[in-house]
């Protein structure tokens, strides 16, 4: 297949078909990547401004049935590091979040065993009394088990959740959106329509989600497109995806193993992702896998988000990446690459525009 043709339909704003997507990666160089991605997000975005939130993530507990052969954080239920937060851990860290201008938790663990959804609902429900801040809460894989576990329906298990102070769910746990990757790095984890389910029941009840990916494991370059086609499609159905996030797996301390994607390798797959899903206004930035300096490089391959400040973070550190930012550091970052840092909430919506220069 013709690259220039390729690159011809990219310019000219026209979808690229599945068959495309694989030529242009796999034919293009970095640099072509680059300028078509930059000039997607420029077109998306006209304003030289990059967003940000302020959150925490809180790992409510280690311990999960899944047993991910690429997590270096889940635990046995009998691990001496074993844990579950108490209700009161919880409530110091959303407060200490709220007190640096958060905005926003993002509340993942394990698959724990013995947690129904009657823990969520009243831990939400206690949340919501205490404190105004949006919860963004629970994995697919997480909302699967609840259901399966109180034996009701995905539906119910969402509006159950939802009543009870659950706003909009992260994309984790989508790995590579392909069956045949899923049973080799997470066999006892949700398949990919599964997965998708919960993103567009979720969707149909006004709830947002994010999507992801988590590449550099096992997958091929055709699964990386076969991952993006099917986010694109669920899309095109509901509506409901906010931003997507690709970051690269990481094989410390993990039962994989294997090594970790180069930054041409992130950079690559990220313009990829920017010009296959034209359905997506938000591409983030992953400097918790990537660092500071490949972040800034990524503003200019398609990504328009910079991420979280991510106040605590412990899955990929637990893999031993432990790039850490404050608030002031990205604000600093972003400056430094030329472009104008915003402050942003869940849903994208502008809390805080800085100004481009130092103040």
């Amino acid at each position: 297949m013709k690259t220039d043709k390729i690159l011809s339909k990219v310019k000219s704003r026209i979808r690229l078909t599945a068959d495309e997507g694989l030529a242009l990666f796999k034919q293009a160089d970095l640099l072509t990547f680059g300028e078509l991605a930059n000039g997607v997000r420029k077109r998306l975005h006209p304003e030289r401004l990059v967003t940000f939130i302020v959150d925490r993530n809180i790992n409510y507990t280690n311990v999960c049935v899944n047993k991910c052969a690429f997590c270096a954080f889940y635990r046995e239920a009998d691990s001496p590091d074993a844990y579950i937060l108490a209700k009161e851990e919880i409530f110091n860290k959303i407060e200490e979040t709220i007190a640096q201008g958060g905005t926003q938790i993002l509340m993942q663990g394990g698959v724990h065993p013995d947690l129904g959804i009657e823990y969520f609902e009243d831990l939400f429900s206690s949340i919501k009394s205490r404190y105004t801040i949006q919860i963004h809460s629970l994995s697919p894989a997480e909302i699967t088990f609840l259901s399966e576990k109180t034996d009701i329906s995905i539906m119910d298990t969402l509006k159950r959740l939802k009543a009870s102070g659950l706003d909009s769910i992260p994309g984790g746990g989508a790995e590579i959106l392909v069956d045949r990757v899923r049973k080799k790095v997470s066999p006892n984890k949700i398949r990919w329509r599964q997965w998708a389910q919960v993103m567009k029941e979720a969707h149909s009840l006004d709830m947002t989600t994010t999507a992801t990916m988590m590449f550099g494991s096992v997958e091929t370059d055709k699964e990386i497109i076969e991952h993006l086609v099917r986010l694109r499609d669920i899309q095109d159905e509901t509506g409901g995806f906010t931003a997507f996030i690709p970051w690269t797996y990481q094989p410390g301390n993990t039962k994989l193993g294997g090594r970790s994607a180069t930054a041409v390798e992130y950079l690559k797959v990220l313009a990829l992702s920017r010009i296959m899903l034209d359905n997506f206004d938000n591409v983030q930035a992953s400097w918790v896998t990537q660092g500071a300096k490949i972040a800034q490089v990524a503003l200019e391959f398609g990504a328009n988000d910079f991420g979280s400040t991510m106040i605590e973070e412990n899955v990929v550190a637990a893999a031993g990446i432990t790039f850490r930012m404050t608030r002031q550091e990205i604000v600093n970052l972003v400056r430094d690459a030329g472009y104008i840092p915003a402050q942003r909430d869940t849903t994208y919506k502008i809390l805080n525009r800085e100004s481009l220069k130092m103040q």
